[in-house]
């Protein structure tokens, strides 16, 4: 988390202040904005692998207080105003295409806002899984569940348990009952005190329409932004049949117990 204030530059309101974040990850949180800031974003990778790189931000819900733009030799393009209240919307740019200029807007009474947002640096292939695929909601194909149970941060055998909507942010929560835990990065799935069962909850597109029903799936998908969305989904009797017809044939891209 980096914390500026601009308070301290009350008397310089046309000051700009260069950032420089070195993690992944992590949040600006830009208290009493005046002015305006630069924030550079230069990970721990080598710079040969910038262009390999995509940068999402998320604004915090009550940000107010400055626009954000998007900003590569001297152009300005905006990329969130002041004010919008888009609910969990993110918004993804490739690394090469410039960096993040924030400029605060004018305010009679700057103490009461705060701007800020969440930003993940990830590899494009990975952004392109969550935001920019042209049919969401389409079944994968085998190919594509059996390199997701390989490349996935998790991967579980359960049962969705419920499914809450949120019109609003046009989105889904399904709340899933864990058979098996293959794999997750996070701890996104636990055990429940009550039942003593692992349980859990992915986010998905309200448009994909998930319902609660009866069997087992395998579900597979990303982490972002501290919440777990969804990938490939089969169900596991369909992961079953295409994992042992890729191993017969020595085809299975990695190893993992189908049971």
């Amino acid at each position: 988390l980096s914390s500026l204030s601009g308070l301290t530059h009350e008397s310089h309101k046309k000051d700009v202040e260069q950032v420089y974040l070195r993690c992944s990850e992590g949040s600006i949180e830009w208290m009493y904005p005046t002015g305006a800031l630069i924030v550079n974003l230069r990970p721990n990778t080598s710079p040969a692998s910038y262009k390999h790189l995509t940068v999402c931000i998320k604004p915090f819900k009550d940000s107010a207080g400055a626009n954000i733009y998007l900003e590569k030799t001297g152009e300005l393009k905006l990329l969130v105003r002041d004010g919008d209240r888009s609910p969990s919307k993110v918004y993804c740019f490739g690394y090469d295409q410039g960096g993040l200029f924030i400029e605060a807007t004018p305010q009679q009474d700057i103490s009461r806002k705060i701007t800020g947002f969440q930003y993940e640096l990830m590899n494009k292939g990975i952004a392109s899984d969550l935001h920019t695929v042209s049919a969401p909601c389409r079944p994968c194909s085998d190919t594509e569940v059996l390199l997701a149970v390989c490349t996935s941060d998790f991967v579980i055998r359960g049962s969705i348990q419920d499914v809450t909507n949120q019109a609003e942010e046009q989105e889904s929560i399904i709340h899933v009952g864990v058979n098996k835990l293959y794999r997750q990065k996070s701890k996104v799935f636990q055990l429940t005190g009550e039942s003593g069962n692992w349980r859990g909850q992915i986010k998905t597109l309200l448009e994909c329409g998930v319902k609660p029903g009866d069997g087992d799936f395998l579900f597979t998908g990303r982490m972002h932004f501290g919440e777990a969305r969804l990938g490939c989904a089969p169900r596991f009797k369909d992961f079953q049949r295409m994992y042992k017809e890729a191993k017969d044939k020595g085809l299975n891209p990695c190893e993992i117990g189908p049971d």
